[in-house]
């Protein structure tokens, strides 16, 4: 274990999440001019960890699409690694085949009027309402609810609520083009612990989604309470903003 005190509190991190967070932030300083990292011996000794240790390193930055590994030619940085400001989260740094979805219902029911301003849909529209569990690794650690515009998805079903709701939706031959995205710190309930089969008053993420296509249309809102949430982005320094905050 990695540890570090600060004012008689100990943090303490994972060598592998340590070595992550340090490749990123090398490659997100150009620190490897060349365009590939060294070998996993070479960053094994630097690191002074195992050959096991790098190997989830390195796979874990593969699987969130920051680095391409070529076997007999070396470990490669995306050229659009540092494109998205989000590097990853503990959900899209997991591969799909890792990710199931448990469906508790699916309903359509009427429009409520924040419904109607936020789907920008009239009063007498329906919308879809499906809430199911995320199950990551084989553990539940999400709650998902979420809404969708009937017009759109006049055909959604239940089965489709089990699977990838971006691939459904794309599928439809929808162009989806990006998220806002909200979060809040916040407790476990009763009726959630009991749903995810943790305790309840645990700390956990809500996560609000706006999703939306091309053409501005939003095709979905969702709500997601999450345990054991983590998330890592790269900000640049707006000095404009910086100046007007100090107002």
């Amino acid at each position: 274990m990695c540890k570090y005190e600060t004012r008689g509190c100990v943090i303490v991190m994972k060598k592998r999440e340590f070595i992550i967070n340090d490749l990123l932030s090398k490659i997100y300083q150009n620190y490897y001019t060349e365009g590939k990292l060294p070998t996993q011996r070479n960053l094994a000794n630097f690191y002074k960890v195992s050959r096991y240790t790098i190997q989830e390193a390195i796979s874990k930055l593969n699987d969130i699409g920051v680095i391409d590994v070529v076997q007999g030619s070396g470990i490669f940085i995306k050229e659009n690694a540092k494109q998205n400001p989000l590097i990853y989260n503990s959900i899209t740094a997991t591969p799909y085949s890792n990710i199931t979805s448990n469906p508790i219902y699916l309903k359509k029911i009427q429009a409520t009027e924040e419904d109607q301003r936020m789907f920008d849909i009239e009063q007498d529209d329906f919308i879809w309402e499906f809430k199911r569990l995320r199950i990551v690794n084989y553990q539940i650690t999400q709650i998902e609810q979420s809404k969708l515009p009937y017009r759109l998805f006049p055909s959604l079903e239940l089965n489709d609520v089990s699977k990838s709701i971006q691939a459904y939706v794309q599928s439809k031959n929808y162009v989806i083009s990006h998220y806002i995205t909200s979060y809040t710190p916040v407790l476990i309930s009763k009726e959630q612990s009991q749903l995810m089969s943790c305790k309840k008053g645990l700390p956990a993420m809500k996560i609000q989604n706006r999703c939306l296509l091309h053409d501005g249309t939003v095709y979905e809102y969702s709500e997601v309470i999450s345990i054991d949430y983590s998330c890592t982005y790269i900000t640049p320094f707006n000095k404009k903003n910086h100046s007007q905050r100090k107002q």
